[in-house]
């Protein structure tokens, strides 16, 4: 079995202006078999992911099915399990070392928003007692202060105050994602990690909740962690974004540089994919070639060299380099290793 041992990372120097900062995080899953129930193998889900979130603002992490969008944010979160290597500071602290009596602090501080809003919500209880639960629990608010608090978090999130006794089932879609975000927001969180939360919203409706939580950032100084594989959405939400591939961040920067000028070639075939509203334009559509390799077992040298057209002899064997492109922007690819 391949040896996971991490390398000596050079520990972060924080900075004041970002709220979240993440330094070659690694996850991988044991992949059990034999006799004895033996590992046999890791699944690499995150294989040494670095980025920063600023204050107050919104990271959007893109990518196909199984890149390891999701359990990114969970790991960050640190709700699947631990990690397996790399650096994850949040206002300067590395979550990783908090101990367990004092994680309800943290809890309070970075919330979630999942992606099904129905399954994410207990069917036996009505919307006040899950908006309120974790609320009473924390002890946040006084006790004859809590249905004030919680009518008012509602109401910021476009639910009535009626809503509270009625169950998640009696709901649409839209309403019920409203009260995901209302959950989360009740703990006044500083962070927020959005698990692709309109993904499965009708696109009017999609809309609606994208400008809720633009408006709830700008009132609450909230910064989000915004994953999505819908472009277009985070085109609009977010002010910097991350491309993943196979469990590593192939390209970052700011959304405004990265759309206008994207350089590894698979963010360059996803954009191609991005629908244009204009019937006579045509649009020069980059196919990749095969299917996303196992990441229990991936391609040495560059994960993306099987499928990519602009493929080097290097690239199959050589693992690419963080490359700064200036203004922010980074990309892992050989084609720029000349690049000055």
């Amino acid at each position: 079995m391949e040896n996971i041992e991490e390398k000596a990372l050079t520990p972060l120097v924080h900075n004041e202006e970002n709220i979240l900062e993440v330094n070659g995080l690694k996850k991988y899953f044991p992949i059990k078999g034999g006799f004895f129930n033996s590992v046999v193998g890791q699944v690499k889900a995150l294989d040494g992911i670095s980025f920063h979130i600023k204050r107050g603002t919104t990271m959007g992490l893109v990518g196909e099915s199984g890149c390891g969008k999701t359990t990114a944010g969970r790991t960050i979160l640190r709700l699947n399990g631990g990690k397996t290597a790399g650096q994850v500071l949040f206002n300067g602290k590395e979550v990783y070392d908090i101990p367990k009596n004092e994680l309800n602090e943290l809890r309070v501080k970075m919330q979630i928003i999942f992606q099904d809003p129905f399954s994410s919500l207990s069917p036996r209880l009505p919307v006040g007692e899950i908006i309120g639960e974790a609320v009473r629990e924390h002890h946040l608010v006084p006790k004859n202060e809590y249905e004030d608090y919680i009518d008012q978090i509602m109401d910021n999130c476009g639910l009535q105050p009626f809503h509270k006794d009625r169950y998640p089932h009696e709901f649409s879609g839209g309403q019920r994602q409203r009260i995901c975000i209302a959950r989360a927001l009740a703990l006044n969180p500083e962070f927020v990690v959005c698990d692709e939360p309109v993904s499965a919203l009708d696109v009017s409706v999609q809309a609606q909740i994208i400008n809720l939580l633009e408006d709830l950032q700008e009132k609450y100084n909230l910064s989000y962690l915004f994953i999505s594989h819908d472009l277009s959405v985070v085109e609009h939400i977010s002010d910097t974004v991350g491309v993943m591939y196979l469990g590593n961040i192939v390209e970052f920067g700011t959304t405004e540089e990265l759309f206008a000028n994207p350089l590894h070639p698979y963010t360059k075939a996803l954009f191609s994919a991005i629908p244009i509203p204009d019937p006579e334009a045509k649009m020069k559509r980059i196919i990749l070639e095969g299917s996303i390799p196992s990441p229990a077992n991936p391609p040495s040298g560059c994960k993306f060299h099987t499928r990519c057209a602009q493929c080097m002899e290097k690239c199959k064997t050589q693992v690419p380099e963080r490359k700064d492109m200036g203004d922010g922007h980074y990309v892992c690819c050989h084609l720029y290793d000349d690049v000055k």
